[in-house]
């Protein structure tokens, strides 16, 4: 076996010969496995690790590896219909029934099947992700001195700061806390300003997972439309007067789905409107790094603009580095910020200090500037192909809106068509697409999908699923 040989090659010849050893068997050494086979010592350490992992072979330390010995039988299943009892009890006392639906989330963190184009993902492409840069923050974060100790419960002051200075207006470090990436301090957030039962007010459509942290709170969605200038402010106000709500959740800058952008002439009036109601609006800003090369100067966050509190403010560094970075903040000003920070000690205690000072090393690096370029210029690129390769292949899917940020595309039905039989068609052609019924809070207007580009490799796969995407229309509308 030459050197070259991979991994997986070397653990499934030695799964292979282990009939020769008894149960507890010792297995060769590494010496005579490396001699043997012609590989390194890592390429041995890592299959035993492999064989390990799938419980054929037990290594120990100094000793070597041997062969498991057989698992003992299963027990066998308890009983578990009483969970169903207990976990519904107290369903008749809830105003709103708590249900935790994850369905609409885990459409954009599941990676698809083999050989599947991913254009439901959530996440930048792992070629778009600054990897080494995160590398080498994470390397130089864990030699700070104290990297490893236990950071301030509203986090480091200097990543509060950052994060203050990217909000802009008169938002100080003092009014942010450190959470631990958009979901949770959403999650935060609403907890903090709404108690079981009442009404939230949200976009419509808006983001899956939102929906799924408010219904979990035993909170009622109440749905307020968008247009490609963002919420109707009238509608706005109807929805306050109408249900007493005190709570209303946006995304101002590149909507999740839509992508729209809340007009500079409305933006006031949200403020307004929502101060006048004893309300809280929930801004959460979580594409601002994710602007493309056409779009031109960005609107600052409402957060900047306001002086009475009204705002709390969610931002973060996640979708615009990777998924497992999840570093994210929380501004707000007045009381309400204690209570944010209560919950957050009490639902987590702290983000991890070593990813605090990393995000620091990485934010303050000369390579987050030039990332943040590439990455603007490829989502341009990538939404270009998008557009062009729809407009030409599948011109009776409606297009209203193309966005100058963020990495997905918001399409119209035609009238009649099954959301489920597209997505499933469409799966079984190679494409995985998102269905559109998960971001509406109540019946929606019309069919949807919602295409991702940013989670392909590149254009060419942009190119080929859209024409994998044709061949389930064939299928699903004709």
């Amino acid at each position: 076996m030459q050197e070259s040989s991979s991994v997986s090659e070397l653990a499934n010849q030695l799964r292979q010969e282990l009939d020769r050893y008894s149960p507890g068997g010792k297995l060769p050494s590494s010496r005579v496995l490396v001699q043997r086979f012609r590989v390194s010592p890592v390429t041995v350490s890592r299959a035993l690790a492999q064989l390990a992992a799938e419980g054929l072979v037990v290594t120990r330390p100094g000793a070597g590896a041997f062969r498991a010995r057989p698992r003992t039988a299963a027990a066998p299943a308890g009983d578990t219909s009483w969970q169903e009892v207990a976990l519904s009890a107290d369903v008749a006392t809830d105003l709103v029934p708590r249900t935790v639906d994850a369905s609409g989330v885990t459409v954009s963190l599941a990676a698809p099947p083999p050989g599947v184009l991913e254009f439901s993902g959530g996440y930048l492409h792992p070629s778009l992700q600054p990897e080494r840069a995160m590398a080498a923050a994470l390397a130089r974060a864990g030699r700070r001195p104290g990297a490893w100790g236990r950071p301030p419960l509203e986090g480091l002051p200097e990543l509060r700061e950052w994060f203050a200075r990217s909000i802009g207006g008169a938002v100080g470090a003092a009014e942010v806390l450190i959470a631990a990436g958009g979901q949770s301090a959403l999650a935060t957030a609403l907890r903090a300003l709404a108690p079981p039962g009442a009404p939230v007010l949200v976009e419509s459509p808006t983001y899956p997972g939102m929906l799924a942290i408010a219904r979990a709170a035993g909170l009622r969605p109440v749905p307020v439309p968008v247009d490609p200038d963002g919420v109707k402010p009238e509608l706005l106000a109807d929805a306050f007067r109408a249900t007493g709500a005190r709570v209303f959740v946006c995304q101002p800058l590149f909507q999740n789905p839509t992508g729209a952008v809340l007009a500079p002439a409305r933006r006031a009036e949200v403020l307004r409107i929502a101060r006048a109601a004893g309300a809280f609006v929930i801004e959460d800003d979580f594409v601002r790094r994710l602007v493309h090369a056409d779009a031109g100067p960005l609107p600052r966050p409402l957060a900047a603009d306001d002086s009475d509190g009204v705002v709390v403010h969610v931002g973060s560094l996640t979708k615009a580095t990777s998924p497992s970075f999840r570093v994210s903040a929380l501004a707000a000003r007045g009381p309400v910020l204690e209570r944010l920070r209560a919950i957050q000690v009490v639902d987590s205690f702290f983000v991890p200090r070593p990813l605090q000072e990393a995000a620091l090393e990485l934010v303050g690096s000369p390579a987050w500037p030039r990332h943040l370029r590439t990455v603007s210029a490829e989502l341009k690129t990538r939404r270009d192909a998008l557009t062009t390769a729809l407009r030409l292949h599948l011109p009776e899917l409606a297009l209203p809106h193309v966005p100058s940020g963020g990495y997905h595309l918001w399409l119209r039905l035609p009238d009649g068509t099954e959301e489920p039989a597209l997505t499933a068609a469409a799966l079984r052609a190679g494409v995985a697409i998102t269905p559109g019924r998960p971001y509406f809070s109540a019946e929606p207007p019309a069919a949807h999908i919602r295409l991702s580009f940013a989670a392909v490799a590149g254009t060419g796969e942009i190119t080929e699923g859209v024409r994998r995407l044709r061949a389930a229309c064939d299928e699903v509308l004709r």
